[in-house]
């Protein structure tokens, strides 16, 4: 894409509102447009960054048997009335009445439509596991939005559920669903660590928030600094249950807990005196375990090997799309901009010519642009005539993760400068180096 067809419009100030890091870069590098308070208009560089972590949750969620529906944003309030939790949400929840004065309401989550689902439909043990998930946007009205996209009122979020035979089963499947968030965000460029929480309104007594350490992080952590060492992208085949509990229990034995439920008596039993350490931290994730709560209330049952009738045992599990998006920017940028994580940028490669208007540095630029592009690499052009300080600080800004120079010492060496921009790193190429060196980084 070239940026004179591209639709960017960069604030060279973030303007007053935003008071934490990712929304004044955001904003500044116009990813997104506030429409009311909490809720924001996606703009093309920020949706692209929203699709590209979208891809990396399908995959893994696909690799651990989920499979993809989409439930609408709108649902009838008597399932809510039904569950029992219809008022829990208390004015969090957006409720509404349409024309024939049906009470509805705008989902902040899923468990009562999921389950009604799966009641219809699925009656026998041999219809499980099943591990079903949406992206999908919700609404929770919070009584005071901040921090741009991390607590927004309007939100993406990918949300799955669970459907067991028993408890046995069921927190097997907790476990490989914990082991992939753990995955997911070490591929977006994060190191997330999972602390025991409070399951809040959800329900359930086993539940684990995924959290990124951030100086502007919304709570306190206590956690084992053990847990800094572990690797989350482990190889091991995890369709093996005793694999897969060797690896949760490394993890779940690492002590950690959230603000609200942390007892330094208890911390202290669990935690050696050397690895104890707090942080303040983002929460990214969260997954529960709550059993037969909603199939009981709900009658979600199905009949078991025995020929008896049983309550499904379910858990559910909850990423952010959109908190991501500010999550990334907290945990990765200079006083420059973004350091977008290759795996999340919205375009790999940026080249700037800096004499626009220069024959060579024209036909170079193009031929520099074409064959990224045929090569599939995803490249943004900057073919505009700004002064060459300019274009440095808006590439900077918007963070992509290669820069591509081609000026007038271009046109006296025949070499390119490259610049990483997590590294600051510099080096100098011939045109055929420069092709195949950033095709093999991104393909």
């Amino acid at each position: 894409m070239k940026i004179s067809e591209f639709f960017l419009p960069t604030l060279k100030e973030a303007p007053s509102e935003a008071k934490v890091i990712s929304h004044q870069l955001m904003l500044r590098s116009g990813m997104i447009k506030q429409s009311s308070a909490g809720i924001y208009s996606w703009l093309p560089l920020g949706f692209k960054v929203l699709k590209k972590i979208e891809d990396i949750i399908r995959k893994e969620q696909d690799s651990i048997g989920g499979q993809e529906i989409l439930m609408p944003t709108i649902q009838p309030a008597d399932i809510w009335v039904e569950s029992g939790r219809y008022e829990d949400y208390g004015q969090e929840m957006l409720r509404i009445k349409d024309r024939s004065n049906r009470e509805l309401l705008y989902g902040p989550t899923n468990e009562e439509l999921i389950t009604d689902i799966f009641r219809t439909h699925l009656k026998s043990y041999k219809d499980l596991p099943l591990l079903l998930y949406h992206i999908q946007w919700k609404f929770r009205d919070e009584l005071r939005p901040r921090y741009g996209v991390m607590r927004g009122r309007e939100f993406l979020m990918k949300d799955s559920y669970s459907f067991d035979l028993d408890l046995e089963q069921s927190r097997l499947t907790y476990q490989k669903n914990f082991l992939s968030y753990l995955r997911i965000f070490a591929r977006l460029g994060l190191k997330a660590l999972p602390v025991k929480a409070n399951p809040g309104p959800i329900g359930g007594d086993l539940s684990h928030e995924f959290v990124i350490l951030a100086p502007n992080g919304e709570s306190d952590i206590f956690f084992d600094k053990t847990l800094l060492e572990l690797d989350p992208l482990s190889k091991e085949n995890y369709s093996d249950k005793n694999i897969i509990d060797k690896a949760y229990n490394k993890w779940a034995q690492c002590y950690s807990v959230t603000d609200d439920i942390y007892n330094e008596k208890e911390y202290n039993q669990f935690v050696s005196p050397e690895n104890r350490t707090n942080s303040r931290a983002i929460e990214v994730g969260h997954v529960f375990y709550f059993g037969t709560k909603y199939s009981k209330s709900m009658g979600a049952n199905i009949i078991n090997n025995k020929g008896e009738s049983v309550n499904v045992h379910m858990g559910s599990y909850g990423i952010g799309v959109s908190r991501l998006v500010g999550a990334i920017i907290e945990y990765s940028h200079d006083d420059k901009g973004i350091i977008w994580p290759i795996n999340v940028a919205p375009f790999s490669v940026g080249i700037l010519n800096l004499k626009n208007g220069d024959e060579y540095c024209d036909r170079m630029s193009e031929l520099i642009y074409q064959n990224l592009l045929i090569a599939g690499v995803e490249v943004l052009y900057d073919d505009t005539s700004e002064r060459a300080g300019s274009k440095f600080a808006n590439m900077d800004l918007i963070g992509l993760p290669y820069q591509v120079f081609i000026g007038l010492k271009s046109k006296e060496t025949g070499l390119f400068e490259i610049k990483e921009r997590s590294t600051n790193k510099r080096y100098f190429l011939a045109l055929d180096s420069l092709i195949n060196h950033l095709t093999e980084i991104f393909n």
